[in-house]
């Protein structure tokens, strides 16, 4: 029974950090349209398909076709990107796993990087949150990889502004914490 707790209460934790941001912010109204090739857009270059605006007509979110420059990561082709309606970076949906500052980000899905892990940024386009591809040491924090089902379940790791870690799951014991446990650290 304590698992099962457990497990409720990290599944709460997750998606209340993932999704409170969203809810606490009015919607902002978007629309798509297709695209019949490659268009350059804003500096983005998406690919064939679909790209969501603004009602402003900035863009929101396209699928690249080329390796782009997106806040401090350089985010693969095929990677979804989604903006800000200033321009800034948002999250990116990693076609494949990507170094970012340092960090190996999970990407890819079996159903493609629209349903994969989503690596988040500060408008300042430094890295927020992603999930690790793998265990990693993470600025001498051993960190557990990340993802939304199995072991990974709140396992996302997370980063100040500054580019300093702010918490991740343990990969294994470090100093008073257990493996699986919650590292967290103050600014």
């Amino acid at each position: 029974m304590s698992k099962f707790m457990s497990l409720a209460v990290h599944l709460a934790i997750v998606f209340f950090g993932l999704f409170s941001t969203a809810w606490a912010q009015p919607k902002l109204q978007t629309y798509r349209k297709a695209l019949d090739r490659r268009t350059e857009i804003q500096g983005y270059t998406c690919a064939t398909g679909v790209a969501w605006f603004f009602s402003s007509g900035r863009l929101n979110r396209c699928t690249l076709a080329k390796e782009t420059a997106f806040g401090v990561a350089v985010v693969p082709v095929g990677s979804i990107v989604t903006l800000r309606e200033d321009g800034k970076p948002e999250f990116a949906f990693l076609s494949r796993d990507t170094w970012i500052a340092g960090t190996k980000c999970r990407g890819g899905s079996w159903l493609g990087p629209g349903e994969g892990a989503s690596t988040a940024f500060y408008p300042s386009g430094k890295l927020k949150q992603c999930f690790l591809a793998g265990d990693q040491t993470v600025q001498g924090v051993p960190c557990m990889n990340g993802g939304l089902f199995g072991d990974g379940i709140g396992s996302g790791i997370l980063f100040y502004e500054t580019g300093r870690l702010k918490s991740c799951k343990l990969a294994e014991d470090f100093d008073v914490l257990r493996r699986g446990e919650r590292f967290v650290q103050e600014p």
